[in-house]
């Protein structure tokens, strides 16, 4: 074996066992070093099952019973994302139960078990009227309907939870009330001394969890609602119906606007409004943030604590778990005296982190391995020559044009294919998944157009263009099943060894179920075609002086011009979206476009941007290596359709 093989296979291992190490560490701070068992278990629930991860205290027995907390993730997450609120409460000797809710992580049923309405509510629910238009009806797909009505409860009245169609609001709680009925019946918990909390989408299913055992011997002493909305009893029999011990966490740069009452800013004015005032029951005059309000004792404890982070960030903002924790110590007693303080969780998301990197960055030297068998050699071909490169002004004119369509039509027609872009719904099932599916093809079309054009002019010139190789392509396809293959089993050993995936806070690889892997061959296609016209636009008609560099300095001059061509339109939507909303204006994309295109896809970007380097990256080290963009191409293809399909939202 040649030298570089060799070193290049020991880095493989190097960042395969470091990884691996990363990952033990992790597992052994989630079960608190021994204290805590972890149990994964499926629930059957109507026609299919909900799946949950349980934090279990050693000391927790029918004899020495524990109090209990059900964590509900949400939209687009699953249960994982509560695992700093599931751990930290775990170490204090509550029982925890994390919930994948309807249409996500691992559960099978999907999120039309939610149901829906043919109408919206366009302001805070209380303060809608058919007159000013903010209650009108509304048709389109079902997942449209579905989406609309988020924030729309099953225990409100039938103004609200049903229509003129047959249709309602079937279980608001996506599963959690069920969840939350199993959880009260394990023989180590102390049913009298239960709680729920619950982020973003899952804020909804608390509310929900506690009207359905409202005035019940096991109704939830504490709600804790990570960015949740605010609603006026008169939409809800609130002389039946009572909400123990409510804590708001608010996101001061929340990008979702009903989690800020459809107001720019979270300021004071906000704070003191008749919606908020009423929440906690006091005069505007009084009304303070990070103030508790009423007695733990009867139950009227309220506070709204403003924590100085965006909507995402939220389930692992210290300040905002330490108020938490406090929030159930002093409503439910928790058993284990800690500091509010003592927080170890954040330091196993880091070190998943770190073995999720350590594993993507040994795809790099196993890709150089496997491009010097004999089954891959012929993937390896000579970059095009320099004498076909574009001009400096067909490049600039080039990644104008990329980086402007590219920004310009994300905020669009990723709402559009989220909701309304007509898709087969019984195919097409992933409702984050359709977002990008809509500006993937919008790009796709755009750059067909424009391959097309650039290809007669250069007949016209005499030039000719690089020829589409099957047979490399095959094998590139080949060479990135290989590599993804290899990322799955590893992905699959730490789940079975030590119940963590790769991911930090949000799901980004999780193993496939059956339906989720008949999902990514869906979606794999339009991924592919995109992410090879995009590559081939950026890596090959773009290329520059930089792409034939020698060495790391070459390699890191070739990635970051691609990095701003690839992400440089999504880049200016970063800086449209928070600039203003940091100057206390308003967030970007509400401002100039209205709040039907912020929230979701605007939130998400944060974890859009840090995939996109990572995917330039790759796709500069394989260009560089194999004198083409399939094999990059194809592996990101791979990679972003996993992450979609794996664990996000499914109808």
């Amino acid at each position: 074996m040649k030298k570089n093989q060799k070193i290049m296979l020991v880095l493989c291992i190097c960042l395969a066992v470091l990884a691996t190490v990363f990952m033990g560490i992790a597992n052994s701070i989630q079960k608190d070093h021994g204290n805590i068992e972890i149990i994964e278990d499926r629930l059957y629930y109507q026609d299919g099952y909900l799946t949950y991860k349980l934090y279990k205290p050693k000391n927790a027995s029918p004899a020495a019973k524990a109090p209990a907390v059900l964590l509900l993730h949400g939209y687009q997450n699953d249960h994982e994302t509560c695992a700093a609120y599931a751990i930290e409460l775990a170490r204090r000797g509550a029982v925890v139960m994390c919930l994948d809710e309807y249409g996500h992580g691992d559960s099978s049923l999907g999120l039309l078990n939610r149901g829906y309405v043919n109408h919206v509510v366009k302001v805070n629910y209380g303060n809608d009227s058919e007159e000013d238009g903010t209650f009108k009806k509304i048709g389109g797909s079902k997942r449209y309907r579905v989406l609309m009505n988020f924030s729309n409860l099953s225990f409100f009245n039938d103004h609200y939870s049903k229509d003129d169609d047959g249709n309602f609001i079937i279980d608001s709680s996506c599963g959690g009330s069920f969840a939350y009925d199993y959880l009260s019946k394990l023989d180590y918990v102390d049913n009298s001394r239960m709680a729920v909390s619950g982020h973003s989408m899952g804020t909804w299913s608390s509310w929900t969890i506690a009207a359905d055992h409202a005035n019940t011997a096991i109704a939830p002493k504490a709600i804790v609602l990570q960015c949740g909305e605010l609603f006026t009893d008169s939409v809800y029999d609130s002389a039946s119906i009572k909400f123990n011990n409510v804590l708001l966490l608010q996101a001061k740069y929340d990008e979702f606007s009903y989690f800020r009452d459809y107001q720019k800013v979270v300021d004071d004015r906000l704070l003191k409004s008749d919606l908020r005032t009423s929440f906690l029951k006091t005069t505007a005059d009084k009304a303070a943030w990070n103030t508790t309000y009423g007695s733990f004792a009867d139950g009227s404890a309220r506070r709204i604590e403003l924590l100085y982070t965006n909507h995402r960030l939220t389930t692992h903002h210290l300040g905002g778990l330490a108020c938490a924790l406090d929030w159930f110590d002093q409503a439910i007693d928790l058993p284990i005296d800690l500091d509010v303080r003592d927080i170890k969780a954040k330091t196993k998301e880091y070190l998943v982190l770190g073995a999720m990197l350590m594993i993507l960055g040994s795809l790099f030297p196993l890709m150089a391995l496997l491009l010097d068998t004999p089954l891959f050699k012929d993937v390896k071909q000579e970059l095009p020559a320099k004498d076909t490169m574009a001009s400096h002004k067909g490049f600039i004119k080039g990644a104008l044009i990329t980086i402007l369509l590219s920004g310009a039509s994300f905020p669009f027609m990723t709402q559009l294919g989220h909701a309304l872009l007509p898709l087969p719904e019984g195919l097409f099932r992933m409702t984050v998944g359709n977002g990008f599916l809509g500006w993937y093809l919008l790009l796709i079309i755009i750059m067909i157009i424009t391959s097309i054009i650039t290809k007669k002019n250069n007949m016209k010139k005499g030039l000719e263009g690089e020829k589409f190789d099957l047979k490399v392509f095959g094998k590139s396809l080949l060479l990135a099943c290989t590599l993804i293959v290899y990322m799955y089993l590893i992905n699959l050993i730490y789940t079975m060894l030590f119940d963590l995936d790769l991911r930090f806070i949000w799901p980004f690889f999780r193993p496939f179920t059956l339906i989720r892997f008949g999902q990514f061959l869906v979606y794999i296609p339009i991924f592919a075609l995109f992410y090879y016209l995009n590559n081939s636009k950026i890596m090959r008609d773009l290329r520059t002086e930089a792409t034939y560099a020698k060495g790391f300095k070459g390699f890191i001059r070739n990635w970051f011009t691609n990095f701003l061509l690839m992400a440089g339109g999504v880049m200016i939507i970063v800086l449209i979206e928070y600039i203003p909303f940091f100057a206390e204006i308003g967030p970007g994309a509400d401002l100039l476009f209205g709040s039907t295109f912020g929230g979701p896809f605007m939130s998400i970007l944060i974890l859009f941007v840090p995939q996109v380097l990572f995917f330039s990256i790759l796709c500069t080290y394989a260009y560089r290596l194999t004198g083409r963009a399939y094999t990059g191409a194809l592996l990101a293809a791979m990679l972003a359709c996993w992450i979609v399909t794996g664990g996000s939202s499914i109808l």
